[in-house]
């Protein structure tokens, strides 16, 4: 499957779970039940997975995180702010050039209508 399919899957469940629960709920929520919808797919989906910082020779556990990692394809960040702000979109688009990945979503699930709440982004530095 590629990431543009494995995105749509995601927009799809994330339209579903928002569609259900509305905005106001914290994070944790959120992603329990996307992670929910997306294994019902029969999706791989990984949830909070470590993300080691190498620096130079060494390989630091230093507390990242990814919120979903879905067919080790895409990045899922979720929020629940009032709005996107250039830290959003840094976070993001490093824990792709880190975990070597080509697409990320963001999902902010603090809108009243979701569409307004996703930014979809590309790694720039994406190693085949």
């Amino acid at each position: 499957m590629q990431e543009n399919e494995i995105t749509e899957l995601i927009i799809g469940c994330a339209i579903k779970v928002h569609s259900a629960l509305g905005p106001g709920l914290l994070e944790s929520s959120y992603e329990a039940c996307l992670f929910y919808e997306l294994n019902k797919l029969g999706l791989k989906v990984e949830s909070q997975k470590s993300l080691p910082l190498i620096y130079e020779e060494i390989k630091l556990e230093v507390g990242y995180k990814i919120d979903l990692l879905v067919e080790d394809k895409v990045i899922v960040e979720l929020k629940t702010v009032e709005d996107f702000n250039d830290v959003h979109i840094s976070q993001l688009l490093t824990y792709l050039k880190l975990n070597n990945n080509k697409i990320g979503l963001l999902i902010n699930f603090n809108v009243p209508l979701l569409k307004n709440g996703i930014k979809r982004l590309i790694n720039k530095y994406y190693k085949i």
